[in-house]
């Protein structure tokens, strides 16, 4: 039996090439990643308290063989396109004679992938890590736990171990109210890991989180990380006065980003308690303008809507949005490029993530290309980036070279700097922000930083820039901070679209010249498949 335990965890790197890695962003800052592990440190909250755990996370620091000739165990896992590096952690600990536990999203949907680890956590820890570590006490040497999709009780949930991180690394540090979301997108894996039921906390355990937080000295940008904050929300009503109260007493230390789903726009009184409790931003999976497409795929809430009407709506209440689209749908009855570019432009809404459809393992979408023989085979390793890079794993109903060449002219139009710096102007004009920006720490160095980079970006990137700066100093002044902090995002955005539109140009001159052949299509009895999906 064994009573103590040294326990490293491990948070893999990120395929570099990712949509999501504001590098050039976070260099303004001095922070070394956007996102702390928030999944990592609550698994920490719910290991004994008498056991010593190390975090290191691997895109902000090193690992070395001092930290593995330290531990006694390995916990490592995370999301898809963490898994060639989770994979490589494994073989690590491996060589190092060192037992390695295995969870998070990725595991949980791919467990098979992962069979080299001595232990795997599948589904939600909380009602589970109890197994696991009775199992380890007793000496167990390999094992797996897994929880039922989609039912455990959050309010069990410890308050993270935000104690674990290197605060300063990070552009923004993440809470948790509520997992779930209630709708039933078809290549949405979230209702398939957490359920259609959305379960929140108690308001205690949110704010005794953010008390967490704020005693460890944090300031400025808190990311609720839920799949869909409006998802219940009663629950979140009685929630925002709560949070509003707190953010009072302690005079607003905290700037508050969430996502949500485009209905958000509907509920003036919802929008009002957000922006009061200090709400500033929200990411919406719009997908598509195309009717028929969000008909097909499920996401009917972005049906009988005007998207314009309801992203100003939105933007009126002092919170700017953030956007997916996805190209590659099989309702696409020929172009898209023209709408999608459209829909961007009339919204006004610089950060746009547009990327390639991609059929996650435990989606509806993978159940139906599996059913149809679309699905190509998966590796375990090569199908391990974003959508951005690594989508469209299944053989399209459209041509695939005018799909990526829809996708290739969306990123290049809507990347440009005119256009982007354009959409940021307008929002600058549109954002009604009822309470100014807080000043904190660093806030100053960075801003100079960023009026340096911008001079030294691409062609044109400077006088676009200057232009929407002025046009918001004298039309909507207290718009200022978030018009510069979406510009500081068009540092990573602006180059990274570029990357994108020539890997793209390189996959379409391959299929000009015939040299890319469709991969071998998933052959294993489909049945069996459905069934364990």
């Amino acid at each position: 039996m064994t009573d103590s335990c040294k326990v490293l965890m491990i948070f893999p790197l990120f395929n570099a090439g990712s949509f999501w890695n504001y590098k050039e962003t976070c260099d303004l800052t001095g922070a070394r990643y956007p996102a702390a592990p928030l999944g990592m440190i609550t698994v920490a909250a719910l290991l004994p308290k008498h056991w010593e755990v190390r975090l290191i996370n691997r895109n902000t620091e090193l690992l070395t063989e001092e930290n593995f000739a330290w531990a006694d165990m390995v916990m490592t896992g995370g999301m898809l396109p963490q898994r060639n590096d989770a994979l490589h952690i494994i073989d690590m600990c491996r060589a190092n004679g060192k037992p390695v536990v295995i969870g998070g999203p990725d595991v949980t949907s791919s467990p098979d992938v992962y069979s080299a680890a001595n232990f795997q956590v599948l589904g939600e820890a909380e009602e589970i890590m109890a197994d696991f570590i009775a199992a380890w006490q007793r000496g167990d040497t390999e094992g797996v736990f897994k929880a039922p999709m989609g039912k455990t009780d959050v309010t069990l949930s410890p308050t993270p171990r935000f104690d674990l991180l290197k605060l300063d690394q990070y552009l923004h540090v993440g809470v948790q109210f509520s997992r779930g979301c209630p709708f039933s997108c078809e290549f949405c894996d979230i209702i398939e890991l957490y359920g259609r039921t959305p379960r929140t906390k108690t308001n205690e355990q949110v704010l005794a989180e953010l008390d967490a937080l704020y005693a460890l000295g944090y300031r400025g940008h808190v990311d609720f990380v839920d799949d869909n904050l409006i998802g219940n929300k009663k629950a979140l009503r009685k929630f925002l006065p709560d949070l509003k109260a707190w953010q009072n007493k302690k005079n607003f230390p905290f700037e508050f980003s969430t996502e949500a789903s485009i209905n958000l726009a509907d509920d003036a009184d919802l929008l009002r308690d957000l922006s009061q409790s200090n709400f500033f931003a929200v990411f919406i999976g719009i997908e598509s303008p195309d009717t028929d497409t969000l008909v097909m795929t499920q996401k009917k809430q972005n049906t009988r809507r005007s998207l314009q009407q309801s992203i100003a709506t939105i933007h009126g209440a002092g919170i700017f949005v953030n956007a997916g689209f996805i190209v590659g749908f099989d309702s696409e009855k020929g172009s898209v490029a023209a709408g999608m570019v459209e829909c961007i432009e009339d919204t006004a809404i610089p950060v746009c993530m547009v990327g390639l459809l991609y059929a996650l393992p435990t989606t509806q979408l993978t159940k139906r290309l599996l059913s149809e023989g679309r699905l190509f085979v998966d590796d375990g390793q090569t199908q391990s980036g974003d959508q951005c890079t690594a989508g469209l794993n299944f053989e399209t109903k459209r041509p695939r070279r005018d799909v990526l060449d829809d996708y290739r002219t969306v990123l290049r139009t809507i990347y440009a700097p005119g256009a982007y710096f354009d959409r940021v102007r307008r929002l600058g004009r549109m954002l009604k922000r009822t309470r100014g920006h807080r000043m904190i720490k660093g806030d100053l160095r960075s801003f100079v930083r960023l009026l340096f980079r911008i001079h030294n970006a691409s062609p044109g990137t400077a006088r676009q820039f200057w232009r929407m700066l002025l046009d918001c100093a004298l039309h909507n002044p207290k718009a200022l901070p978030y018009v510069v902090m979406t510009s500081a995002l068009y540092l990573h955005l602006g180059p990274f679209a570029r990357q994108v539109v020539e890997e793209i140009d390189r996959e379409i001159t391959n299929i000009d010249q015939g040299y890319w052949k469709i991969p071998p299509f998933r052959t294993a009895p489909v049945e069996a498949e459905l069934e364990l999906a």
